[in-house]
């Protein structure tokens, strides 16, 4: 395996069996978990607002369209790969329940499925395709995805499904303009000292605004255990003297 990450090019532990790191890992699982939380605002933007014809304007040269085309991009049916466009007049990209069948699909056919004949043998061979719980849904596709990518961070195409995952949450979310919550922690940062440690919601470490730190949630933990109670006993000595 190679030891450097196929997804952010960090580096790998030796040896390990893994084409992607354990970051890179981690904002997947929270990209296939966050997207059907978008379903009800994208099916409620489905079709645009309406209201009172309006004064001025430039006017139209025809009726409205009865619903968004890019939130349908989205939402409609399609195949899991980009349809050939030999003059270029396509636009949009691959909607959401094909891509993640796509995936699913050709991850499936990947993975080893364990049958057990009457004989009680055990046998490996070729999954015949995903079985989501909830069929083929948005929801249920994503489930059934962030349960084997485990298995797919350490395929040599990891890189493809990252990509392809990433660009879809950057579609929906540019549609429902939303963006991952960050919240600044109240420790300062161990290399620079600066109040500037940030926790994303999608990402596994914490990381500082103004250099190059990142700290798991434990180590955060740890530093800021050791740091606060450093503050506090300065902060009640600088009292002490000035009651003095």
């Amino acid at each position: 395996m190679t030891d450097i990450c196929l997804s952010c090019f960090g580096r790998l532990p030796d040896d390990s069996p893994r084409t992607g790191c354990e970051a890179c890992e981690y904002r997947a699982h929270t990209w296939l978990r966050e997207l059907p939380r978008h379903l009800p605002l994208l099916t409620d933007m489905l079709r645009p607002d309406t209201g009172p014809a309006q004064r001025g304007g430039t006017g139209r040269a025809h009726a409205p369209l009865p619903i968004r085309l890019d939130v349908l991009d989205l939402l409609g049916p399609g195949q899991p790969v980009p349809i050939a466009d030999p003059h270029g007049d396509q636009t949009g990209g691959i909607p959401m329940t094909a891509l993640l069948m796509g995936w699913a699909r050709y991850l499936a056919q990947e993975h080893q499925a364990v049958r057990v004949d009457q004989h009680g043998t055990v046998h490996l061979e070729p999954c015949t395709g995903p079985w989501p719980r909830g069929g083929a849904t948005v929801p249920a596709l994503c489930r059934w995805l962030d349960a084997y990518l485990p298995y797919a961070v350490g395929r040599p195409w990891w890189d493809d499904l990252y990509e392809q995952v990433e660009q879809l949450i950057r579609r929906v979310r540019r549609i429902t303009h939303t963006t991952p919550r960050t919240r600044a922690l109240d420790a300062p940062c161990p290399q620079c000292s600066g109040w500037s440690l940030v926790e994303k919601e999608d990402e596994l470490h914490i990381s500082c605004t103004l250099c190059p730190a990142l700290l798991t949630p434990d180590e955060y933990a740890a530093h800021r255990t050791v740091t606060m109670a450093s503050l506090a006993r300065t902060v009640l000595l600088t009292l002490d003297t000035s009651a003095a």
